[in-house]
């Protein structure tokens, strides 16, 4: 948890990596198991660190037989290898899921009353906390101060899921899913940026495939899938932003530590992306609205009749992408716009994106040649980011992750202080 920053690693950077994973006292202990799992699949070498508490829930043999390794569980262990200091030392990473609101109050006040919390002190790597507890902890000023002060020095803090809590309680406080915190991980691991460079700043990013309903089963969409919109949330989340996640008809999982919205219509879909970019630094339009929908929409499925077919009158949806370029709600504000494009007898894909950036008035344009059905539904993308100010960025062929990155990257250089 300091301001130093190391060489960022390639997306991929898969050697072995040292992992410490903490784990407090709360009944989503038990979904730990389910992360220790994924990192020692993918060749990480993993030391578990329970507290006390944390030992009601699973036992020592537990994390033993799914890490290999013999668990820590106090400073007086093996006191001869000094535990409290060499295992933060050579960590490449420290991860606490669950963190619950004692954990975060004795690690956001520097105590050392266990191994894990001595750990916390020794970490010059990145650290992710995920919290995990009931809503009305995670909403009391103290839990909210402790998490501030922890992200003021560098660790990554991420929003806790909502959904079903202990008992019959729902709300704000679940642990996101291991899936979920792994893929995050993963993806610091990767930078290897201790202090998040994102951290304090809002945004807000649009995903999927709008649908305008023609009748109660049909309805004009198109192939977005959303998966270059939730790796840019998931990118921001683990460079520490506020995120929030408008996603139009996407099936993928939540990613960790981001509120989403879900929509259906552009008319939704726009009127969620407005109304959040009210406080937003930043606002990335990743998803492909509907340009075009049904005049009227039937009540009941429309039939066939011999051989006739249905005329369909069409009328425009709302421009979301120039509406929030011209009435930004904030100064300074950053807004990103993606076109997926196709060269014809009019012009080549950047000629219409080059058009399409000026009358849209974005900052930056994403652009994607998406001829032959390319890009929709793949993991991996390569596009060309145009910006305001004639500048050209190409993305060589890579991941949708890789690409999120490069693209905050941009962002981040042009947000204001």
């Amino acid at each position: 948890m300091t301001d130093v920053a190391a060489t960022v690693a390639p997306e991929g950077a898969g050697s072995r990596r040292s992992v410490v994973l903490g784990v407090s006292g709360g009944i989503a202990a038990y979904k730990a198991c389910e992360l220790l799992r994924r990192f020692t699949e993918s060749g990480h070498d993993v030391t578990v660190v329970p507290t006390a508490a944390a030992l009601q829930f699973v036992g020592a043999a537990t994390w033993a037989a799914l890490s290999g390794k013999p668990v820590a569980t106090e400073v007086w262990s093996d006191v001869h290898e000094v535990p409290h200091v060499r295992i933060g030392q050579s960590a490449d990473l420290v991860v606490v899921a669950p963190a619950t609101a004692d954990l975060l109050a004795r690690a956001a006040h520097g105590r050392a009353d266990d191994l894990l919390t001595n750990v916390l002190l020794t970490a010059r790597c990145p650290v992710v906390f995920s919290p995990a507890m009931h809503t009305e902890m995670w909403e009391h000023p103290a839990t909210q101060a402790n998490v501030a002060t922890l992200r003021q020095r560098g660790a990554l803090v991420i929003e806790p899921a909502v959904g079903r809590l202990t008992g019959a309680d729902t709300g704000k406080g679940r642990l996101p899913e291991p899936d979920e915190i792994f893929a995050l991980c993963q993806d610091v691991l990767a930078r290897g940026v201790v202090r998040p460079d994102l951290t304090g700043r809002t945004v807000v990013v649009s995903a999927g495939g709008t649908r305008e309903p023609i009748d109660p089963v049909r309805f004009l969409g198109n192939r977005s899938s959303g998966r270059q919109g939730v790796a840019l949330a998931r990118a921001a989340a683990a460079r520490g932003a506020d995120v929030t996640l408008v996603a139009a008809n996407v099936s993928l999982p939540d990613p960790a530590g981001v509120k989403v919205v879900r929509v259906e219509t552009t008319e939704e879909l726009r009127d969620a992306v407005v109304s959040a970019a009210v406080s937003a630094d930043a606002v990335v339009m990743a998803a492909a609205p509907a340009d075009f929908r049904p005049v009227t929409t039937t009540e009941a499925k429309i039939k066939k009749s011999g051989d006739s077919a249905p005329t369909l009158e069409l009328t425009q949806t709302p421009d979301i992408l120039a509406e929030l370029s011209r009435d930004r709600s904030r100064p300074g504000q950053v807004v990103v716009g993606f076109a997926a494009e196709t060269g014809d007898d009019t012009g080549s894909v950047l000629d219409h994106a080059r058009a399409k950036l000026a009358r849209k008035g974005c900052d930056l344009l994403v652009v994607n040649d998406v001829a032959g059905g390319a890009v929709f539904g793949s993991a991996d993308n390569q596009a060309v980011i145009l910006s305001a100010d004639g500048d050209r960025r190409d993305v060589p062929f890579g991941s949708k992750t890789a690409l999120a990155h490069v693209i905050w990257d941009e962002v981040a250089s042009r947000l204001q202080d």
